[in-house]
């Protein structure tokens, strides 16, 4: 494990996500959580990659004010795009089912934007994967989401889960952009920063 980053500042992660941390934890860096409550409003302007980009721009905004000088914060936002439709979270078990009715036999586009903040400096970069799932059944999406409870997932779905396992039949693109967090580019810009 890397005891801080190259630059000698510690890192922060301004994130919930379970699956940002193990991603995160993967690639070696130790870190300190801390998540602020964040309004996460944009402009009805903004589509796809720049609307995960103004989202984690604003999580790190909130963090900026507590910020030491030796340390950096780490943020990021996923949303699922599906024919012009964005697909965030769902709301309940019959959002999450109509999401991954929506996703079952056709390609959809997932957005992870990550935005690396310190009181000098910010640099924000988006990855972009397009995803394939085979015709899901209507046994299968119930069971998902009554076994798997995506409600906190982007599109209703887990990629390193269940659903993931049995409907991608193509994936261009990151699987850890699709799973919240390109860890080839984070690793990429933490050790640039």
């Amino acid at each position: 494990m890397f005891s801080n980053l190259p630059s000698g500042k510690r890192l922060i992660l301004g994130s919930g996500s379970p699956r940002r941390k193990e991603l995160l934890q993967g690639l070696g860096f130790t870190f300190d959580l801390r998540v602020r409550e964040t309004d996460e409003s944009y402009s009805e302007d903004l589509r796809e990659g720049a609307i995960t980009e103004a989202i984690c721009i604003q999580k790190a905004a909130v963090l900026l004010p507590d910020l030491q000088p030796d340390e950096v914060v780490l943020t990021a936002d996923t949303l699922v795009w599906l024919n012009g439709e964005m697909l965030a979270k769902p709301a309940d078990g019959a959002e999450a089912e109509r999401m991954l009715r929506q996703l079952s036999g056709k390609t959809h586009r997932v957005c992870t934007s990550f935005c690396i903040a310190s009181r000098e400096k910010q640099v924000v970069v988006t990855d972009v994967a397009a995803v394939s799932f085979s015709e899901l059944s209507e046994n299968d999406i119930k069971k998902y989401v009554t076994l798997f409870k995506p409600f906190d997932k982007a599109g209703a779905y887990g990629i390193q889960e269940f659903i993931g396992y049995i409907a991608i039949e193509k994936l261009e693109g990151s699987f850890y952009t699709v799973m919240g967090l390109p860890t080839h580019l984070v690793y990429k810009h933490l050790q640039d920063f």
